[in-house]
């Protein structure tokens, strides 16, 4: 499954590609929808929507450019550097904005989430004793949930 064709992507890069590049440029395609799903959902190819085909295809051609995500490279005495990219230099891989991006996408939002929690065996209190903070949208977030003591 790919988000988007080869021939999309010779169409982000300037130079052709040889047949080992394009069998190169087809893994990267391949590894770059995976993680498009990975990050946001599962899209059908057919019915993605258009901006993780946009990204798929930026990360591959990044890939294609840059395979070892190299910063910085000399020829005398033999000077390479890395990124700060990490486990990702030499692999296909996502910014931070753009996992970001396929997050939104994918409707998976990031933010404070209140869950309840309680021992093993016990089940959880109600929090509708204690008190409430107002907020600007939905509904109050519980501050404490004893109404006996608020601390």
């Amino acid at each position: 499954m790919a988000y988007a064709s080869l021939d999309e992507l010779k169409g982000r890069i300037d130079w052709d590609l040889d047949p080992d590049e394009e069998r190169i440029a087809a893994g990267a395609l391949d590894d770059a929808s995976d993680l498009a799903a990975t990050y946001g959902r599962d899209w059908p190819e057919d019915k993605a929507p258009r901006l993780v085909k946009t990204l798929v295809l930026k990360s591959a051609a990044r890939y294609l450019r840059n395979p070892n995500g190299y910063v910085q490279s000399r020829a005398g005495d033999e000077t390479l550097q890395w990124s700060d990219i990490g486990r990702d230099a030499g692999t296909v891989y996502f910014t931070r904005e753009e996992v970001r991006l396929l997050e939104e996408l994918g409707g998976r939002k990031r933010g404070v989430v209140g869950v309840a929690v309680s021992a093993w065996g016990t089940k959880p209190q109600a929090c509708d004793a204690g008190g409430y903070v107002p907020v600007d949208q939905g509904d109050p977030f519980p501050l404490f949930g004893d109404a006996v003591s608020p601390w």
